[in-house]
């Protein structure tokens, strides 16, 4: 059995027939802990980002950084383009296939 035996199905994608923002993440996950950095990049441009955004949220209070606050908004924020700018770029390819 791979690890795709395990993915959870897409809600958005089971009952409207179309991705969602989060769609790639899984396999993401599956390539990135395989050591395919590039095929988790192109499954999921967001994941390195929302790595950093993991790593600085758990480690936050031991870093004791003057601008927490916003460091942590912006790195919400460029995560919010990444995911935004990827799902409309891979929804109009979708739509003109």
């Amino acid at each position: 059995m791979s690890g795709e035996d395990y993915l959870l199905p897409c809600l958005n994608k089971s009952l409207f027939g179309i991705n969602c923002p989060g769609c790639g993440f899984q396999r993401s996950i599956l390539e990135l802990a395989a050591g395919n950095f590039q095929q988790a990049f192109e499954l999921y441009p967001a994941i390195y980002t929302l790595i950093i955004l993991g790593l600085f949220l758990l480690f936050r209070k031991k870093l004791k950084l003057k601008n927490n606050k916003k460091i942590t908004y912006t790195l919400i924020g460029i995560n919010a383009m990444i995911i935004t700018v990827n799902y409309c770029f891979k929804m109009s390819y979708l739509l003109h296939i």
